[in-house]
């Protein structure tokens, strides 16, 4: 048992979530059970005898026990805001991060984000804050409003993806340029900023975003290198 031990120990730390940590521990201890009834020796059986330790009919048992439990499956799409809150910030932490006039004598700076692709041109358009399913539902059924630049936090790649073409410009208040929503913004051709702070800003302003600005180096999440692309807000 002690070479299952080590094994386990290399799993790192325990799942955030609660059904990855739910599944994945009953897996481990039935594993660990049967490996010490069985005799099992890693080393020696692990690609001849591993069907013995767990099988297909041991998984959908697991499933059943956890449903039977009462437990329901959460939506994906604020799975990451529950497992990282610190890295994904809801936008009422994020505005605490970045105060109006920061810029010294640039007044009009609201927040500052990362660059996901490089336009030839800043973008300018109308501020819209998009936080609900329903808000998504109606934006499909009359259309995204012209110049609409959606603010969004981490769960808009989710969210938005079947409006997200129709964007003018997104403000996303977390992830990175690497998340889902960055790809998907490079691919649709969708100026955006990601992991932004911003501060002032609501629903109808006009705001003009740095997207002439360049995207992160390649270790700037590491190092901090962040922030550089700026979001102005504008006179009506």
């Amino acid at each position: 048992m002690a070479e299952l031990s080590t094994i386990v120990a290399k799993w790192g730390v325990a799942e955030t979530l609660p059904l990855p940590n739910r599944y994945n521990s009953a897996i481990r201890a039935l594993v660990a059970r049967r490996a010490s009834e069985l005799d099992f020796r890693w080393d020696e059986d692990v690609f001849t005898r591993s069907n013995e330790l767990f099988d297909t009919d041991d998984a959908k048992a697991i499933e059943q026990a956890v449903l039977d439990s009462g437990y329901r499956f959460e939506f994906s799409a604020t799975a990451s805001l529950d497992a990282e809150p610190d890295k994904y910030r809801r936008p009422e932490a994020a505005a605490k991060s970045f105060v109006a006039g920061d810029g010294g004598a640039d007044e009009a700076l609201r927040g500052r984000g990362d660059n996901v692709l490089t336009t030839a041109d800043n973008t300018t358009g109308t501020v819209l804050r998009i936080s609900r399913i329903e808000q998504v539902m109606e934006l499909l059924t009359d259309g995204v409003p012209e110049n609409t630049v959606a603010v969004i936090d981490d769960s808009g790649g989710t969210l938005t993806a079947p409006i997200l073409e129709g964007f003018h410009g997104v403000i996303c208040l977390g992830g990175t340029v690497r998340s889902h929503l960055g790809i998907l913004a490079r691919e649709y051709g969708v100026p955006t900023l990601m992991n932004c702070r911003i501060d002032g800003l609501n629903d109808g302003d006009r705001v003009e975003l740095e997207t002439t600005a360049a995207p992160p180096a390649a270790d700037a999440y590491e190092t901090g290198d962040t922030g550089h692309a700026r979001i102005w807000k504008l006179q009506s």
